[in-house]
């Protein structure tokens, strides 16, 4: 949900996303530099997950996202909305960052320590 907030950031490095929809044809055309990975298995997640630099979770509306948890115990911070949810998992500073402007908290969530992440 909202995958083109994440999709349209200014973000240095790359941007990786997981999973299949509807929309991934129109959104592998309207984003080519973006890496699409499909569905993959569960054991496949975590090495993803430790992989990133940062997890962005993008939805306003998913009031629980496990993939929120997953990155976390992979040590990867997470950066979202500051909604119900997101806010109650990640905080803010502590296991990632939560800010309106989601590039922003994209870019706060870099100087997250990763041990930190792990713990939240």
């Amino acid at each position: 949900k909202n995958l083109t907030a994440f999709l349209d950031l200014d973000l240095p490095g790359s941007k990786v996303i997981v999973g299949e929809g509807p929309e991934l044809a129109k959104l592998k055309a309207r984003y080519p530099n973006a890496h699409f990975l499909g569905h993959r298995p569960n054991d496949e997640l975590a090495e993803i997950y430790a992989s990133a630099d940062v997890f962005v979770f993008p939805s306003r509306t998913d009031t629980f996202g496990n993939v929120i948890i997953e990155a976390l115990a992979s040590g990867t911070p997470v950066a979202a909305y500051p909604v119900t949810g997101p806010i109650d998992i990640v905080g803010d500073g502590v296991g990632g960052a939560v800010s309106n402007d989601l590039g922003e908290a994209a870019m706060k969530a870099l100087d997250v320590d990763r041990a930190e992440a792990r713990q939240r």
